[in-house]
């Protein structure tokens, strides 16, 4: 829903997507998540009748990546970052932070900010990668499927919220 409140109306937007080449609807879905074989299947599985449908595809999809799906998707992410004003205090820690779960679990950390404010970000990612440091490798590695997952339905809603021509 905008700022405003008002509800957002996908039908459009979808109706947009669903008529793309099969190329330009695989490369926008690549943008929501690295696995090109998760954006080959969600691709090919068009046309989606609602937003409902297409989010439930792309549920199914997730699940079913492999492991090498996962470190591909993984591979795309970029690290979730401060705005360039933000403190260097906070940069250092975030990337300190970040260098730890990385040498830790071996691949970038990732989350969905979509239920936080902007202004909570950084705290957010840090309390984050300080409670998910203590998780073994193989909860690590379901959790952070999970985060793709809602990273990737996250990006798809915005992505259907696009005007038409503004996707990838």
């Amino acid at each position: 829903m905008p700022a405003d409140g008002t509800p957002v109306d996908h039908a459009v937007g979808l109706a947009h997507f669903n008529s793309l080449p099969f190329a330009a609807a695989e490369a926008a879905f690549l943008e929501c998540c690295g696995s090109l074989r998760w954006a080959h299947r969600m691709a090919a599985h068009r046309p989606y009748p609602d937003l409902g449908a297409l989010l439930a595809a792309s549920d199914e999809a997730g699940y079913d990546l492999a492991p090498s799906d996962i470190a591909e998707a993984l591979a795309a992410e970029p690290a979730p970052c401060l705005h360039h004003d933000a403190p260097r205090a906070a940069h250092l820690a975030l990337r300190a932070a970040h260098a730890a779960y990385e040498s830790r679990f071996g691949h970038t950390f990732v989350i969905c900010l979509d239920a936080y404010g902007s202004s909570q970000h950084v705290d957010q990612v840090l309390a984050g990668i300080r409670v998910r440091m203590e998780h073994e490798v193989d909860e690590e590695r379901a959790v952070t499927a999970e985060e793709l997952r809602r990273l990737a339905r996250s990006r798809i809603v915005e992505l259907m919220t696009a005007a038409p021509g503004q996707e990838g």
